[in-house]
């Protein structure tokens, strides 16, 4: 009888979380993808800030170029280098 009392247990305590599974599995993952959903956002914002000021800076620089140098300028850019084709 203590046998069949403890497999009754066991089986009803299965059926039991298999329902409760089926109520609060749902739940849960709602409240795991909105909350990534929410951390890819915040982290996409911030990507996006920094990207903002990092091209504003970069545009900035490249107006202030435009203004303080001309066409005619004699700045040293560099040394030309010709590179041959070897076959």
């Amino acid at each position: 009888m203590g046998f069949l009392k403890t497999l009754l247990i066991i089986i009803l305590v299965y059926y039991l979380l298999r329902i409760i599974g089926r109520w609060l599995a749902p739940r849960v993952f709602n409240y795991a993808a909105k909350k990534t959903e929410r951390h890819f956002r915040e982290a996409f914002e911030q990507a996006n800030m920094r990207g903002n000021t990092s091209n504003q800076k970069v545009h900035d620089l490249h107006n202030s170029n435009k203004t303080t140098g001309s066409k005619g300028s004699s700045k040293d850019v560099g040394e030309y280098i010709d590179f041959e084709e070897i076959e």
